[in-house]
Parts: structure tokens; C-alpha cells; sequence
């Protein structure tokens, strides 16, 4: 039986049972067949030595056997990982950061505390994922939207806390945005309320966010302080109708105005809906083969604009959606055709007005129903473990943010593709700039693992050095697995490293026995970083 860091076998099987006394024998998980669905299924480090694997899983049913759980870890000085459901494999998983941990997980709370139709807001627990709230909107008939991410099995919460992000009107897809309000258990089993939360018999807890004093919701964002066990979460109003238009561009330095009309119409909120980029010219995949007499992504720009020139195909487009009532909708896409007229050989297509909730026949063709606030898993088919790519075990992601801006993408691309060229990186997927966020793209390149030890040794090189090569320039990750979480978090080094120094001032007061989440984020507990040292 693998045992914690630093835990004796003798307080290990006190705590077990302490956690069984708690949650019930059967929610306490120590064999390695019980414990396999907590590995990285998709981890860069499979079968090796530092390969993360919890010692344990415990799964409580309530936040009070939550606070139980914590108490008689701090008590015994057993590391927790908290997770939600673990289903975002891209990014690691259920798995622990530091190998050992007991996996606290929270699938068993997954209870919709409250929907509010006339405020429009979900409270929901950690459990709680997006096919679960889609699923109880649609069963009572509720003139509500969810906003999604690709993974539809994820957690509401988890989502939010991981600083996800969806596809529908800008006002809701990024989700920690627009969460509000938190109830977390913290390492010592004591619980608060965030926001409006912490006011006894509070009647706006999910309607306003910041209560009174500093905001410290942020301190549990991507966070090893605490567990949230409810979290509130902001509901679109269901629309009366959608559109989406197509703008072509016929030139490559064309982008540079296409996103900054882009950039107005969404900060005007002109539209709504988040804009799709594309390229037939972007290395979307270095393994995917080139249509006939297509230039390659590396070929010079005279080549490719000679082709686009020749087949009729605009250089870029952008997929542009709007959200609302139909005659508004209608008004958006018209003024957005008069706007983007101002680059020369702007072409456009689509713009039908769709009456809402969607029929069948508007959703064939599409990958993905996010655009329709229905989650769904499809969008997995073009990535690792699919036909669009040789036979993997998984993928890794790297994400970096870039300015949303038409110099930011092509800098961002020839660095990246020249990068992981250089590096012989195994990137599967290169996604055009994906504007979840308003104010920036991400751009996330996927890289495929596999269960061969070299293999994935040359990657983990090529991606560590990948990472710095993008903060060098500027591009810094937002998420990453936690076989990398430490890389990215020195390269926000301003000030020698003064973030992360308050990060460990905060987790040193809060978590003194450095229990809960050890190492998530780059944020390790002081007994951690002096044997690190």
C-alpha cells in the first residue's frame, strides 16, 4: 500500500478508518483497482517513477463530512486533493500534484441547490456537471441557457475554478466571471462564505459577488486554500433567436483590422457570441495532409495569397454570432457587414436568423452545440485518441495567452510552429486563436503522449523548453498538468518571483500543515519547499 510523503503506515490506517467512520466504508478507496480511476489517464508521466499517484480516495457526501475529513487530515498531517469530477483530461485529471495525496473527491455533492429563473442563477455543488445542470433546466421547463466548455461531463465549479471558458454571449463565457458567490471549507475544517454569503440570512448571494471588504473569492481560483463546496453560477436568459455570418478576408495582413472590428463589435457588445478564427493557411495539425496544390503553413505569403487568390478562398475568416431578440439580431449582422466593409475585399455569408430554442435540422453539421448552450463531448473527435491523428494515449496542452490582436496571432503562430519544429514537439493540434475571453486569444497546442517512456521523455523536454520559449516573448500559460505546473509558474518571475512569494505568505497562514493541495498551481507548503531546497 503506498502511504503519503512523510505519513507513518500506522497514522495512514488511523485515518483511513477515521475517513470510513466519517463517509462510510464503501466512499473510502485504497485498492489499486479502486485508485486506477484516479490516475492522469492521459499522463506525460505514465508508468514512471514520478508518475502522480494518489495513495488514497475518499468521497464525502455533505461539506460537513467534508470539514470532518479535513479535520482528521490536519490532525494526522495527510495531504488532500480535492477534485470535482476530474474529467478535463487535457489538463491532468483527477490526479494529484504531489504523488501520495489522498484524492478528496466530490462527485457524491452533486446537488442543484437552487435554480432562479427571474434572477437567473444556478447555486450547485462541486459534483454538478454541465449535462447535469442543462438536464434539470430542461426537465423543469426554465427559460434558461448554461454557458459550456468542450467537456460536458466536467464540473460546474471545477470549470469555474480552473478559469474555463464557453462559447455563448460574452457576458457569461468566462466562468469565473461570472460565478457568484462561494462557500469553501478551508484546510482546518472551518467553513466561510464569500461575498454576500457572509452575511447571515443573506438574500443576495448569488446576485452580487463582492460584498463588503476585499474580494477574496480569487484566493480559491486555481487555488491550494480551500474547498469549495457550493458556488453560484450566472444563467443566460434563454434568447428569442441566434445568427452567425461568415466575414472572408482576402489578404494575410488583413487580419490585423478583421480583429480589431472583431475587438469593437464585441466590446461594444454589438455581438455576442464568441468569435471563430480560421485559416486554411494555419498549421492546424502537422500530421493532417494539405488539400492538392495548397501551399503549406510555412510556404511564403506570395505563394499563399497567389492560391487564395486563385481558388476563391479567403485568406482568413471569422465566424461571427449574435444572441437576442430576432429584429435585433437581424440590425447586429447589418451593421456588422458595414463595419467589416471598411477592409477592401471583405466578402460575407450566412447571417439567417434562427428562431430559438434550436430545431434538429439547425444543429446538422455542427460539431459542437456549445453555441446553443448544449453541452456535449464531440469536439474531442479532433484531437488525440481520434481519427484525425495517429494512435495515441492522450495529449498534453499547452496554452498560451496572446494579445487579441491580428500581430499578436502571427507572431504567436510562427513562433510556435517554428518552435515545435525545432523541438520535433508531437503537436497534434494547433488551434486557431480562441477568443473565450474578450480581452485576449489563447491558442492551445495539443501534443500527443504515449505509454512509451522515450517518447514522452523528448516531449516533456520539448515542452518545458516550449514553455520558456513563450515566456521569453511575452506569451504566459494559463492552465497546464501538473507535471509541468511548477515550470509555468517560475516564468512569472516579476520582482524575483514576488506572486509566487505572497502565494506561499497566503498558503503558509492559512494551510500552516500544508495539507491541501500540495504543489497545485506551483504553490507548495513550506515543509515542502525546505526539502525541495
Amino acid at each position: 500500500m503506498r502511504t503519503p510523503p512523510g505519513v507513518s503506515a500506522e497514522d495512514f490506517a488511523a485515518a483511513i478508518a477515521a475517513f470510513q467512520a466519517v463517509v462510510g466504508r464503501d466512499w473510502v478507496f485504497t485498492s489499486d483497482e479502486d485508485l486506477e480511476p484516479y490516475r492522469d489517464a492521459y499522463s506525460i508521466l505514465w508508468s514512471e517513477p514520478d508518475e502522480r499517484i494518489a495513495s488514497a480516495a475518499v468521497a464525502p457526501l455533505t461539506a460537513e463530512e467534508v470539514q470532518a475529513v479535513m479535520r482528521i487530515a490536519n490532525d494526522k498531517r495527510i495531504p488532500i486533493y480535492p477534485i470535482s469530477t476530474g474529467k478535463n483530461l487535457g489538463y491532468g485529471g483527477a490526479a494529484p500534484v504531489l504523488s501520495g495525496s489522498i484524492v478528496l473527491d466530490l462527485k457524491r455533492m452533486n446537488r442543484i441547490l437552487e435554480i432562479d429563473e427571474r434572477s437567473a442563477y444556478a447555486l450547485v455543488e462541486p459534483g454538478v456537471t454541465y449535462f447535469d445542470l442543462y438536464r434539470a433546466i430542461q426537465d423543469r421547463k426554465l427559460n434558461l441557457w448554461i454557458d459550456c466548455p468542450d467537456p460536458g461531463w466536467g464540473s460546474v465549479i471545477g470549470n469555474a475554478l480552473d478559469y474555463g471558458g464557453g462559447y455563448t454571449h460574452s457576458s457569461y463565457r468566462n466562468h469565473f466571471d461570472a460565478h457568484c458567490g462561494m462557500e469553501v471549507v478551508l484546510a482546518d475544517g472551518e467553513v466561510l462564505r464569500t461575498g454576500m454569503g457572509a452575511l447571515p440570512g443573506a438574500r443576495t448571494w448569488q446576485q452580487n459577488k463582492y460584498g463588503y471588504g476585499p474580494f477574496v473569492d480569487g484566493l480559491f481560483k486555481q487555488s491550494s486554500l480551500g474547498v469549495v463546496t457550493k458556488m453560484g453560477i450566472w444563467l443566460y436568459p434563454a434568447p428569442e433567436a441566434y445568427a452567425a455570418g461568415v466575414i472572408g478576408v482576402p489578404r494575410k495582413a488583413d487580419i490585423n483590422a478583421l480583429v480589431d472590428v472583431i475587438n469593437y463589435l464585441e466590446n461594444t457588445v454589438t455581438m455576442q457570441g464568441m468569435p471563430v478564427f480560421a485559416s486554411p493557411f494555419l498549421p492546424l495539425g502537422f500530421a493532417v495532409p494539405l488539400p492538392p496544390g495548397m501551399p503549406s503553413s510555412d510556404a511564403s505569403v506570395v505563394e499563399q495569397e497567389a492560391y487564395a487568390a486563385r481558388t476563391n478562398t479567403p485568406f482568413w475568416t471569422v465566424t461571427v454570432s449574435y444572441y437576442g431578440p430576432p429584429e435585433v439580431v437581424k440590425a447586429q449582422w447589418e451593421y456588422t457587414k458595414k463595419k467589416a466593409s471598411a477592409i477592401p475585399g471583405a466578402s460575407f455569408s450566412g447571417g439567417d436568423v434562427i428562431a430559438m430554442p434550436p430545431k434538429p435540422e439547425d444543429l446538422t453539421g455542427m460539431l459542437s452545440k456549445s453555441p446553443f448552450g448544449i453541452p456535449a463531448l464531440s469536439i474531442f473527435s479532433i484531437g488525440a485518441r481520434s481519427e484525425h491523428s495517429d494512435p495515441t494515449e492522450g495529449h498534453i496542452t499547452c496554452s498560451p495567452i496572446i494579445p487579441r490582436t491580428g500581430e499578436g496571432i502571427t507572431e504567436a503562430y510562427e513562433l510556435i510552429q517554428k518552435t515545435a519544429q525545432r523541438l520535433e514537439l508531437p503537436v497534434t493540434v494547433l488551434t486557431p486563436p480562441i477568443g473565450c475571453w474578450a480581452r485576449t486569444f489563447v491558442i492551445l497546442v495539443m501534443m500527443a503522449v504515449s505509454h512509451d517512456p522515450e517518447k514522452n521523455k523528448r516531449t516533456r523536454t520539448g515542452f518545458r523548453e516550449l514553455i520558456k520559449i513563450l515566456a521569453d516573448h511575452g506569451y504566459g500559460e494559463y492552465r497546464t498538468a501538473p507535471a509541468f505546473q511548477d515550470d509555468v509558474m517560475a516564468t512569472y518571475s516579476f520582482n524575483n518571483h514576488a506572486l509566487l512569494r505572497f502565494h506561499e505568505a497566503v498558503k503558509d497562514a492559512i494551510d500552516p500543515n500544508g495539507i491541501l493541495s500540495a504543489g497545485r498551481y506551483g504553490v507548495w507548503p513550506r515543509h515542502l519547499r525546505e526539502k525541495k531546497s
